[in-house]
């Protein structure tokens, strides 16, 4: 089964790009969304928050723009974190990539926004980055409420620069020329990266699992 690796900076497209990946019948996991679901009323992730970071319980779940604000510019608090929530994220892709087997998937995309960030490349058999001119991803981003320009710069301060994941990639897919040429590059992947032999799963996956 082959994994390919999906991710791009803020405001690239990368969503909607997952999105292009499910309807031409690719499996998606969307990291963000497992995040989600840890964080939701009775979440794996909640107790453990609360216990670091007390306090940013309401209602049972994690109140996320106030976790946010404890671990924000914040480099010690914010890997105190990642200790608690990147283990259980592994525990769920492990649980998509089995379920994606059982059925006899021959390549799956794994949706994760840092995926360089955090090393993930190495356990994907191809790389996939979105990317759109700079005016149009700054664009994109202050659209969104609460973001301002001063907020932008410091996410993408976090993150690698898009020119180096460009780089890095094994495909490109180009969100600023409009959709259809967005879902041609994909189908396009698609086409090229059926029939390859994985690398990764389950060995890799699962050895980097017992590392930890």
């Amino acid at each position: 089964m082959i994994l390919i690796g999906l991710t791009g900076s803020i405001g690239m497209g990368k969503s909607e790009t997952a999105r292009m990946f499910r309807q031409e019948g690719v499996p998606v996991y969307d990291a963000d969304a497992a995040v989600h679901a840890l964080m939701r009323p009775g979440g794996a992730a909640v107790p453990k928050v609360e216990a670091a970071f007390p306090g940013v319980v309401r209602d049972g779940a994690i109140d996320r723009p106030e976790l946010g604000r404890r671990v924000f510019g914040k480099p010690d608090e914010l890997r105190r974190l990642e200790r608690i929530i990147h283990p259980l994220v592994g525990l769920a892709q492990r649980r998509f990539l089995q379920q994606a087997q059982r059925r006899g998937e021959p390549m799956v995309v794994l949706d994760i926004p840092l995926l360089f960030e955090t090393g993930g490349e190495r356990y994907v058999d191809v790389k996939v980055v979105v990317s759109a001119p700079a005016a149009l991803q700054r664009q994109r981003v202050l659209a969104r409420p609460g973001m301002t320009d001063e907020r932008l710069v410091q996410v993408l301060a976090q993150q690698t620069p898009d020119a180096v994941k460009r780089r890095r990639a094994d495909f490109v897919v180009p969100s600023g020329l409009g959709k259809a040429v967005a879902r041609r590059t994909v189908r396009r992947i698609i086409r090229l990266v059926k029939g390859r032999r994985g690398r990764v799963w389950p060995h890799l996956i699962l050895k980097r699992r017992t590392r930890k």
